[in-house]
């Protein structure tokens, strides 16, 4: 894993390299797009980014350039993909939570557009919401650990244990620790947290919460987790835990719930962005966006699989139910 202290030298050595090797640049301006997850699982994303490009005025290879880098879900992974891209002479640096953060104390001139289901101020992203300050701005994905937990709790009543599902790998980590506790003790609820870095950890953990039968379990909003959601709904199915994500995606491939905002729609507005400051708008003077669009979703073939009488005050409140 590469040190931060050597990575932030390295960055910012090439972001200060000569304007001569930036002269390099393709003759239509270069945006890097670096996610931590797998492109398998973030196609929609790109269709949106690509939507709020057309948006801002711009077409992929019509009269911009767009480099797609994945993680995997390798976090160490991020800078040495961010370094490459940035000798390159990018115009402007698209990345989720892992990317931006790794990057954004090392380069300091070129502008970057995060998404993030994060508080972006409180994890150190922005200095303010409405002004972003220096080359950072981007979209936030609204997220509610208590409303998550509050719905599993409304789902389940006579539960008074649930797990959660995070990557301690995470930046944002001991932020989302924090939240997901508060909201257990509001609710009286026992919380367990379980840990997984990689897709191959996914199986192990499920295996555990098969044993002990777990009442429910939140799963923690995570590019590991987006890129993951098949395998989730899938092991959730074989080990019958009744969950609830933070994308629509899982309940879509057959796991029970979701509550969270829109990925599609972060992404479409991190597109508008990048194509506002390849017109010249500067990053400071554009105020960080929050998705608009929160979505409850139900699966009810599944809810019936798993024996869960879905209340009617939640059902009613759904914008989907998948049936």
């Amino acid at each position: 894993m590469m040190k931060r202290r050597s990575f932030i030298t390295l960055l910012g050595g090439a972001a200060a390299w000569p304007l001569a090797a930036r002269a390099q640049r393709q003759a239509m301006p270069l945006v890097a797009f670096i996610n931590s997850g797998s492109a398998g699982g973030y196609q929609h994303v790109v269709v949106a980014f690509r939507q709020g490009l057309k948006e801002a005025g711009y077409v992929e290879g019509q009269n911009v350039t767009v480099e797609y880098r994945w993680a995997e879900g390798q976090y160490d992974r991020v800078p040495v993909i961010a370094l490459e891209l940035v000798s390159r002479g990018v115009a402007v640096i698209v990345a989720n939570t892992p990317g931006a953060l790794a990057i954004k104390s090392a380069v300091t001139t070129i502008p970057i557009v995060f998404t993030t289901a994060s508080d972006p101020v409180q994890i150190g992203l922005v200095a303010s919401l409405a002004r972003p300050g220096r080359n950072v701005t981007g979209a936030t994905i609204c997220q509610s650990a208590p409303k998550q937990l509050e719905m599993a709790h409304e789902l389940l009543p006579t539960a008074n244990s649930i797990d959660v599902l995070v990557n301690p790998t995470a930046p944002e980590i001991e932020v989302a620790l924090r939240e997901y506790d508060a909201a257990a003790r509001a609710l009286g609820l026992d919380l367990h947290v379980l840990h997984a870095s990689t897709a191959r950890d996914l199986d192990t953990v499920f295996a555990t919460l098969g044993q002990r039968r777990s009442a429910a379990l939140v799963i923690g909003p995570d590019a590991l987790f987006a890129s993951n959601s098949q395998q989730l709904a899938a092991l959730t199915a074989k080990y019958a835990v009744p969950a609830i994500s933070f994308l629509r995606e899982f309940p879509a491939a057959g796991g029970l719930m979701s509550y969270g905002g829109s990925l599609s729609d972060a992404y479409r507005l991190a597109g508008i962005y990048t194509g506002r400051i390849l017109k010249g708008e500067k990053p400071a003077d554009l105020p960080v966006q929050q998705t608009t669009k929160v979505e409850l979703v139900i699966n009810m073939k599944t809810a019936k699989a798993l024996g869960i009488t879905v209340p009617l005050t939640l059902r009613g409140r759904a914008d989907e139910v998948i049936e």
